[in-house]
Formats: C-alpha cells, structure tokens, sequence
C-alpha cells in the first residue's frame, strides 16, 4: 500500500514532527510506501508531489489545526484524526488502514 500524509498541530513545532517519524515507521514496519508531509511553524517541509498522491491509496491527516491544501486529495480515501490517535497508536492506525482497504476491494 502506498501512503501519504500530512501532520500539523497547534504550536507547529515538536509533534507534527514527531507524529510524522511514527506514521512512516509503523508503515514501513507493516511492509508499506510512505511519505508525509509535515505543516510547522517553519512552513511544509516533505511537500507532497502530484505524482506522490496520484500514486497513494490512501492519505492520512493527523492535525490539529486546519491542514493547508487538502483539495489535492480529492477522489482519494481520506484518514482524517487528531495528531493525538497517531500519536500514541500508529501501529493500530495503519492496521486500521489496512482492514478498511481490504473491505474495500
């Protein structure tokens, strides 16, 4: 599964950060693709290219403040949770992807 994502939280600076670290390793442990683009007080970093979405299954929005540019996942299946659930579960968070993704097919 290919995944991408978009952090942000209230002060911008330690946990879109630290979420963003999580998400990717729980992804790339469960043996999936994933790019995650963080929103902090110093701007986007990791920008998400229109080729990484088109690529992506599914997008996860771990925020706490609104996320800028959302219309560029229009027509993908969106996650969309407060930073806190990715926070303290990412595992469970991708599992969750995963068995939803699945019940799709």
């Amino acid at each position: 599964m290919r995944i991408v994502g978009v952090t942000c939280c209230t002060a911008g600076i330690a946990h879109t950060y630290i979420v963003a670290e999580k998400i990717q390793a729980a992804a790339t442990e469960a043996g999936h693709q994933c790019k995650i683009e963080t929103q902090g007080t110093i701007g986007a970093q990791n920008q998400l290219t229109a080729e990484d979405i088109a690529a992506a299954d599914v997008v996860i929005l771990a925020h706490d403040i609104a996320v800028g540019g959302v219309e560029r996942f229009a027509g993908k299946p969106v996650v969309d949770i407060p930073i806190n659930v990715a926070m303290k579960n990412p595992k469970s968070l991708i599992a969750t992807i995963e068995k939803k993704l699945a019940n799709r097919k």
